[in-house]
């Protein structure tokens, strides 16, 4: 088991992790929660498992990849959903811990349920692609369904603390190097499932909860949702450019694409859903 990989992909994992509390903070729910959620944390780890696992193993463990996406897409609609259904007599630390320990059960038990159904599935001889673009079409049409009455996503007015950017860079490289070390061990399904262990999506909620108050985390959940699934657009094209093309050129090819063909498409919709809101609004 080569230790490096996996701490190289903790590493890459951690440093691109950081940015994505930045630019909610910066530019809002919307552009924020689309930019924040392009395909980042994956390419370390898609690298890592190939370079462990070969590409058998690469290839199962891209497959998960939007199932997990779609687990993520379900822990997000936890955050937009349960906080107003909080008792409104609870302080704001309260009910942020009771969303956040609520978020994690439903992304494991949904996790649990998603090895086995995808499991299942390759014992009926379904094929990688078609249990990958199967979980990219669910999670693509849920974000989709989120968006359509877009919550209010302000920019934020206080400045994330430092302390809560390490601390969230530290948490997605863990869960990345984790993925890898358990991709070396030929467990794929799982390892792709921890590659997508929502670090992100957590530490920006808690962060920007805790800096800005509830409006802001709560405002880019849906274009997180959205924007998360150009992730499984990611591990489709992977599945084949990395095998074609060789690890760090195959995953600029799918990286590039998941942009193109789903963030880009991703940003205008919510841009439009966001100006027929405001437009409502005011009338």
């Amino acid at each position: 088991m080569d230790g490096q990989t996996a701490l190289l992909a903790a590493v890459m994992a951690g440093v691109v992790a950081t940015t994505v509390t930045v630019l909610i903070e910066k530019y809002g729910g919307v552009l924020g929660g689309i930019l924040g959620t392009i395909p980042t944390t994956i390419i370390p780890a898609a690298i890592g498992m190939g370079s462990e696992g070969g590409d058998d193993s690469l290839i199962l463990s891209l497959a998960i990849v939007p199932a997990g996406m779609l687990i993520n897409a379900i822990f997000l609609s936890t955050w937009a959903i349960l906080p107003s259904k909080l008792p409104k007599t609870w302080d704001s630390n309260k009910r942020l811990i009771v969303t956040s320990i609520c978020s994690l059960l439903v992304w494991t038990s949904t996790g649990i349920f998603a090895i086995k159904t995808v499991d299942l599935a390759i014992d009926k001889n379904y094929s990688a692609y078609q249990i990958a673009i199967t979980g990219f079409v669910l999670v693509g049409t849920l974000g989709a369904i989120m968006c359509w009455n877009l919550k209010p996503a302000p920019k934020g007015n206080n400045q994330v603390s430092k302390k809560i950017l390490v601390s969230r860079g530290f948490v997605a490289a863990t869960a990345i190097g984790v993925a890898v070390i358990i991709s070396g061990l030929g467990m794929p399904l799982i390892a792709g499932l921890a590659s997508v262990f929502p670090a992100i999506f957590l530490t920006s909620m808690v962060a920007l909860w805790i800096a800005q108050g509830p409006s802001v985390p709560l405002g880019a959940a849906g274009p997180m949702m959205m924007g998360g699934a150009s992730v499984a657009a990611y591990s489709i094209i992977a599945m084949w450019s990395m095998i074609e093309y060789g690890l760090i050129v195959g995953s600029a090819i799918a990286w590039i694409g998941s942009i193109i063909l789903w963030s880009i498409p991703s940003f205008a919709y919510v841009n439009w859903r966001s100006k027929i809101q405001k437009f409502d609004a005011s009338t």
